[in-house]
């Protein structure tokens, strides 16, 4: 998907722009491509972008470690006000408050809107926080009941060694 140039959407028609998405969004790992649309409408002062898209993700288990396929999906809208002071650098502190009216986006009118990172977003806020296979998990299994003799994961295997030569 190319950029967009703001003041360019006031001249399209109904001043909306209108994409079908189906390509791999660069930093996001899918098994298959993004597929959806995303539209954009000038409304003079702000921009109105909404999308629908969906994929294929590969994720690992919190509990068990294994890995297995998840549907991603979006169904979202956002409004992006066009601000002139929206790009300026400023030299802030390292530390500030900011109140909950200043956590808008803004662009600058005479600038771009890139629809593909904008996508990319959405799908990275769209992504599962709890990652399970399974509603009814386990977690990993230990196949021995002697907690001495414990069959140990090959990755901690390392660190049981180092385990051992300290003294008891």
């Amino acid at each position: 998907m190319d950029a967009i140039y703001i003041p360019q959407l006031t001249r399209a028609s109904e001043r909306t722009e209108e994409f079908q998405v189906e390509e791999f969004l660069p930093g996001l790992e899918t098994l298959t491509p993004v597929r959806g649309n995303v539209r954009v409408q000038h409304h003079g002062n702000y921009l109105e972008v909404s999308g629908q898209a969906e994929a294929i993700i590969t994720c690992t288990c919190n509990r068990c470690l294994q890995q297995y396929n998840q549907r991603l999906g979006v169904d979202t809208k956002e409004i992006i006000w066009l601000d002139e002071a929206a790009n300026q650098v400023e030299d802030l502190p390292l530390e500030r408050e900011v109140a909950m009216e200043d956590l808008i986006e803004t662009l600058p009118p005479d600038g771009y809107f890139y629809p593909s990172e904008w996508l990319y977003e959405q799908m990275c806020l769209a992504m599962p926080q709890r990652q399970l296979c399974d509603r009814n998990c386990p977690g990993i299994i230990s196949n021995s009941a002697d907690s001495s003799n414990q069959l140990v994961d090959n990755r901690w295997a390392s660190l049981e060694a180092l385990k051992k030569q300290l003294p008891g």
